[in-house]
C-alpha cells in the first residue's frame, strides 16, 4: 500500500483555540473524530496538544523559528485567495506576504496561524474568470518540507511507494495524489523559507506529524519496515493505542515525523 498523507497533524498550544482558528478561516467542518478538520475533500487536519504530539513520536515538544515546513491551500482564482488571506488575518493569524502576482503568473500570499505554523495561499490563475464560492473552495491541500537534498528525499519516499509527479531534480519534486488527501511536496529548505518570506533558521520539534491510514496491521508493518530499510527511523514500534488504533512513527532522512496506523 503506497504512502499518502491522509492526515496533517499540527501540535498548538491551545487545541480548541486552534480549532477556533481553522474552522473560522476555511470554514471547515468538524468531522466525525473530536480532533479534525476536513479541509473540503483536500484531505484532513488534526490538531493536538503538542506537548502529547511530541511524547507520542519519541520527541521533545522545544521549538523555535522555522519549522522546515509550509502548508498550502491552492484555490482556482485571486478573489479566493483574498479572501482566505483576510479570514486568517481576522481570525489573529499574522500577514507575513500579502496577495500579490507573482513572476511567474501564480497569485500568492503567505501567513502564520496563531499556533506557528506557515501557511502559502495560492491561485493558478492571475485574474478572476468566475463567480468567488463564498466560502472558497481549496482544489488542493499541500505540505511542501524543507530538506537536505530534495534528490535524495525522493529517493525515500519512492522506496514508500509514492510517485513522482514534477521533479526538477534538486529545486522541487511533488508526489501525485488520490482524492481526499494531501499533496506532499519537497524543496531544499533555504529556497522554501524564501519563497515562503521566512528566515530560514528554526530547530527542535517540527511540530507536525503526517499521518498515513493503512489498511491493516500488516501494511502498518510493511511500511514502518520499508521506511527503516530506505534510511529513515522507526521513533515508536508499532503497537496498539488508548485510542483504540493501531500505529507506530517514523522519521524521514531529514527528520520529519510519520504515523501509520490503522484500526484495530
Amino acid at each position: 500500500m503506497p504512502l499518502s498523507v491522509d492526515t496533517v497533524t499540527l501540535g498548538v498550544p491551545q487545541v480548541e483555540a486552534a480549532r477556533v482558528f481553522y474552522t473560522s478561516t476555511f470554514s471547515a467542518t468538524a468531522d466525525q473524530h473530536p480532533d479534525g478538520l476536513d479541509l473540503r475533500g483536500t484531505g484532513r487536519l488534526a490538531l493536538h496538544q503538542i506537548d502529547s504530539l511530541a511524547a507520542a513520536c519519541g520527541a521533545t515538544p522545544t521549538t523555535s523559528g522555522f519549522r522546515g515546513y509550509v502548508l498550502s491551500s491552492i484555490v482556482t482564482q485571486p478573489a479566493e485567495v483574498r479572501a482566505l488571506l483576510a479570514a486568517a488575518d481576522g481570525n489573529g493569524a499574522t500577514v507575513v506576504k500579502p496577495a500579490k502576482k507573482q513572476f511567474f503568473g501564480e497569485f500568492t500570499a503567505v501567513y502564520q496561524a496563531p499556533d506557528g505554523a506557515v501557511w502559502k495561499l495560492a491561485a493558478a490563475s492571475k485574474k478572476d474568470s468566475d463567480p468567488v464560492p463564498d466560502p472558497p473552495q481549496p482544489t488542493e491541500t499541500a505540505v511542501y518540507l524543507g530538506v537536505a537534498k530534495p534528490k535524495a528525499s525522493k529517493a525515500f519516499y519512492e522506496a514508500l511507494g509514492m510517485s513522482v509527479n514534477h521533479d526538477y531534480g534538486d529545486k522541487f519534486i511533488d508526489f501525485t495524489i488520490a482524492d481526499g488527501v494531501c499533496r506532499l511536496g519537497l524543496l531544499p529548505r533555504k529556497g522554501l523559507a524564501k519563497d515562503a518570506g521566512v528566515d530560514e533558521h528554526g530547530d527542535g520539534f517540527s511540530a507536525l506529524v503526517l499521518t498515513h491510514t493503512a489498511a491493516s496491521r500488516d501494511d502498518v508493518d510493511a511500511l514502518l519496515a520499508a521506511a527503516a530499510s530506505a534510511g529513515g527511523r522507526v521513533t515508536a514500534a508499532a503497537a496498539q493505542t488508548g485510542q483504540g488504533d493501531y500505529a507506530g512513527y517514523f522519521t524521514d532522512p531529514d527528520g520529519y515525523h510519520w504515523k501509520i496506523a490503522t484500526q484495530a
